[in-house]
């Protein structure tokens, strides 16, 4: 059996890697994801993991180490956040393109300008489409257990596909929590050993991403996203071994307090727990309310979703990033997009807020569900607000 740990969770997400035994870690320090990779460096320093570690002069340089790690073969990890995520942007297209099963930590944070350190999800908004899987964790232990699980999925020869864990900056990263803590027996029993099929060998050159002209580009853009969409059914197969293994159990969409809901909440990343907090409140007054929770980004989980929001008749969408000039926030548009063709789906209404760390209450998510009783019956559902606005 492993122990129970009281630990930052940047922390937990080193450990977890070096569980993992990974071979490379590129790191570059940004605020709030600094302390993950300062964590990897003590650990290679004192020699409790045998690894390359690199420390490079820009994320765009990290992640451009990682696609050599990566494609010869070695099991590797990085960690950035906000403006780093943005500097590595182009980088993204060729990790995913390329098949490379690189697992990357990214604590989110607010995109400038102005300047901002704190967290919402605006840089995870901006990488929506960039190929990887994207998983998002709620808490601590969530962390740690989705880098572990990540190179599993990531590694898996159906897959091999490059995975963001996503971690809210400073709500997440920056706390200390209580961890469940597995044996390095159990981890080394759950993830074999990385054997990458299409590894670079010196003895037998090839060229990887190589210029490719109209007659071939389309093409290989089909068998990407072929190949992410089926991946869906493969992570959920990796998740039920996590947790038949470890005994936490995970889902794209997972469900808090929603028999005979009228009205659902959803939320991705830490504010869910606040969320949980509010449905419970009101639960307790006898309003008909429960919750959402998004775990996967990408590949979009659309069959768990309308399973998951059933009869409900009002579905609010709380939004940490705005979509400026669109129709609010970036999964408002996909909730409602991934509904839409549903013969009875519920009022979708979208609230836009916590941006640049300012904190939602159990109260705000009160309102929030009072607010959308208001714009269903003027008319006004299907529609967004900016929450917490300051006259």
């Amino acid at each position: 059996m492993g122990k129970r740990v009281g630990i930052e969770v940047s922390l937990a997400i080193g450990e977890a890697a070096k569980m993992a035994d990974v071979d490379v870690i590129a790191a570059y320090p940004i605020t709030p994801q600094t302390h993950i990779v300062e964590h990897m460096a003590e650990i290679v320093a004192d020699g409790e993991l045998d690894a390359e570690y690199i420390p490079v002069e820009s994320e765009h340089s990290a992640m451009s180490a990682c696609l050599g790690s990566s494609a010869a073969g070695a099991r590797t990890f990085t960690a950035t956040a906000g403006q780093g995520l943005e500097l590595m942007h182009e980088v993204l297209y060729v990790a995913s393109a390329m098949r490379l099963p690189i697992v990357m930590a990214v604590a989110n944070r607010a995109l400038s300008a102005p300047l901002n350190v704190w967290g919402d999800q605006s840089d995870l908004m901006a990488v929506r489409d960039t190929g990887w899987i994207q998983i998002i964790c709620e808490n601590g232990q969530e962390a740690f257990d989705h880098t572990l699980c990540s190179f599993r999925i990531a590694e898996d020869p159906r897959v091999l596909l490059p995975i963001m864990v996503h971690v809210d900056g400073f709500y997440l990263t920056h706390v200390v929590e209580p961890i469940e803590f597995p044996t390095q027996d159990e981890v080394n029993g759950f993830l074999p050993p990385f054997k990458y099929p299409l590894q670079l060998d010196a003895n037998k050159p090839l060229t990887m991403g190589a210029f490719a002209p109209s007659f071939i580009y389309t093409e290989a853009k089909k068998a990407q996203e072929v190949n992410i969409v089926a991946s869906k059914k493969i992570i959920q197969e990796h998740w039920d071994a996590f947790g038949k293994t470890f005994g936490r159990y995970y889902h794209p969409v997972e469900k808090y307090r929603t028999e005979g809901a009228k009205t659902l909440l959803l939320t991705l990343g830490s504010f869910g727990e606040t969320a949980m907090s509010a449905v419970d409140k009101m639960r307790n007054e006898g309003k008909e309310v429960g919750l959402l929770k998004l775990r996967l980004w990408r590949p979009f989980p659309f069959a768990e979703l309308r399973e998951a929001v059933g009869s409900a008749q009002t579905l609010i969408v709380l939004d940490r990033a705005l979509s400026f000039g669109g129709p609010g926030g970036p999964a408002y548009s996909e909730v409602r997009s991934a509904l839409y063709s549903e013969k009875k789906h519920p009022k979708i209404v979208g609230f836009v807020g916590g941006l640049g760390g300012r904190d939602i209450t159990v109260t705000e998510f009160e309102n929030m569900v009072s607010r959308s009783s208001e714009m269903v019956k003027t008319g006004a559902e299907n529609e967004y607000e900016m929450f917490g606005v300051r006259e």
